[in-house]
């Protein structure tokens, strides 16, 4: 079969970079990688074919400089970006700048990006999909009085939303008037900030909601299908901690139904390649449209494990012009998989982010262990990111056995040098509520798991370790490089092909 391309660049770091670095290597693809100041000896520069400085550490100067990153594609050869997760992954502009350029952009076409990123235009899209829809505003508001009277026909609580958001920013729950008035001026800096428009809209805030995605794949010759549905709800601060599937609050009949919506959802758009429809489903069982992600999630691992589909290699072959050999019918889930991501934050101090560098590393293994990962023993975590270390995930035949293996994977896990969230997850795989299912997206600010009590023998454990560490001198090798020294790190001693500037 002839290879799909030869050489694409990768505009990402950290685990999803390396996740893929590792599928282009079986696809027989070159990768070329960027990195930023304090990246230089990250795992995903280390890794790939070939790795170019972008700019210093603030993404803004470096990891969301397309127009940069796009010169440098074309500079080395590279036929196609992959973007990942994240900075310019859902950046429609981008998506257009690239395939100006004459590059394939790993993803949704221009338009499908453009639609589904605009929140607003999407509910109307959707709805015209037949797709049910929370009641709210179908347009944009810049202004707080027609928000108010919005507020007054659609019902208190509401939820403000950013227009052209995601990942919880932008977003407030209102309850009166004097939250809306409040909530409005906060949501508006918040969407400036982090998405380049003010712009807000409004729709009703459903009390005790489950977050439900279904994974969906399309190609260019009309095929859509969707791989089964993801249980995003253990939530924090809108940000996801815990994925499984399935669903346990999903039997078939509404699978098939939420299913056949995704679909229809993604087909209002003309969408292709890998995306994800999110629903959230009250507790009448009611499910309504919420978004969709045009890009690969940092769940997708979950739908990987329980469906045997490798989704990255799907988004090659798809943005390569390949027809889908995968059918709707041929998608037959087996098993659980559950999925915990390991933040550098401090549970104990409402989640603050901790920098730092890892001095101990220890990772779980055995049979249904997954970790993806962009750390290593010496690496420093930077202020610069989202500070997610890792991802665990694990398969078993069933729900109860999936709980038990993460559990044991967890108490495998040994992370010294960075507070972590890794005890805080120990305590959610304990707790009763989730262990029996019963749980929606506030499960985190009601459960006892929040109270983070580490056992005495995990203290004990990391004291051990960080004496350890103490004592130990980590190896580190230079290489002169003209004037400028730079410390090497064993990857590259045991054969790995220079990667730096």
């Amino acid at each position: 079969m002839k290879r799909l391309f030869k050489r694409i660049l990768v505009a990402n770091r950290g685990e999803i970079a390396l996740r893929i670095i590792r599928a282009c290597r079986e696809l027989g693809i070159e990768v070329v990688a960027i990195y930023s100041e304090p990246d230089r000896e990250a795992l995903h520069v280390l890794m790939a074919d070939e790795a170019h400085f972008i700019g210093p550490g603030p993404s803004q100067e470096s990891y969301l400089q397309g127009n940069r990153i796009i010169d440098l594609a074309k500079k080395v050869g590279c036929e196609a970006i992959h973007p990942g997760y994240g900075f310019l992954a859902e950046n429609a502009e981008f998506c257009q700048a690239c395939e100006d350029a004459g590059l394939i952009f790993i993803g949704p076409g221009f338009l499908a990006m453009k639609s589904m990123g605009d929140k607003t235009l999407a509910r109307r899209k959707v709805e015209e999909a037949g797709v049910p829809i929370i009641p709210g505003l179908k347009k944009g508001l810049k202004q707080f009085e027609p928000m108010r009277k919005a507020a007054v026909e659609i019902g208190y609580p509401v939820l403000i939303k950013a227009a052209l958001g995601g990942g919880g920013k932008g977003m407030r729950v209102c309850h009166n008037e004097e939250e809306l008035k409040s909530g409005f001026e906060l949501c508006r800096k918040e969407a400036k900030s982090a998405f380049g428009d003010s712009t807000l809209y409004l729709e009703r805030y459903i009390e005790k909601p489950r977050h439900i995605e279904f994974q969906i794949l399309a190609d260019s010759f009309g095929t859509t299908i969707h791989l089964c549905e993801r249980e995003c709800s253990i939530q924090r601060r809108h940000q996801k901690i815990i994925e499984e599937a399935p669903s346990v609050a999903i039997d078939n009949r509404l699978r098939l139904k939420m299913g056949e919506a995704a679909v229809a959802a993604a087909r209002a758009v003309g969408y292709t390649n890998a995306g994800t429809i999110e629903f959230l489903l009250d507790e009448s069982k009611n499910y309504y449209f919420l978004e969709m992600n045009t890009r690969l999630q940092v769940e997708h691992p979950v739908t990987e494990l329980i469906t045997g589909v490798d989704l990255v290699h799907e988004q090659f072959k798809i943005a390569a012009g390949r027809k889908m050999t995968l059918s709707q019918d041929r998608v037959n889930p087996r098993g659980h998989a559950i999925e915990c991501r390991i933040y550098a934050e401090d549970p104990e101090s409402n989640f603050l982010p901790s920098c730092g560098k890892i001095q101990r590393l220890r990772e779980p293994a055995g049979p249904g262990i997954r970790v993806d990962s962009g750390v290593y023993p010496g690496f420093e975590i930077p202020v610069f990111y989202d500070p997610l270390i890792a991802k665990l995930l694990v398969w078993a035949p069933d729900r109860k056995f999936a709980i038990d293996r993460m559990r044991r994977a967890l108490s495998e896990y040994m992370i010294v040098g960075v507070k972590t969230t890794i005890d805080f997850l120990k305590n959610v795989m304990k707790d009763k509520r989730f262990r029996g299912g019963n749980f929606d997206t506030h499960f985190i600010e009601e459960s006892e798991a929040c109270e983070t009590k580490i056992p005495i023998e995990d203290i004990r454990a990391v004291g051990i370790a960080a004496a350890l560490a103490y004592h130990t001198q980590q190896t580190t090798y230079y290489k002169k490089s003209g004037d400028d020294s730079r410390s090497i790190n064993p990857w590259k001693i045991a054969g790995r092909r220079e990667a730096m500037e």
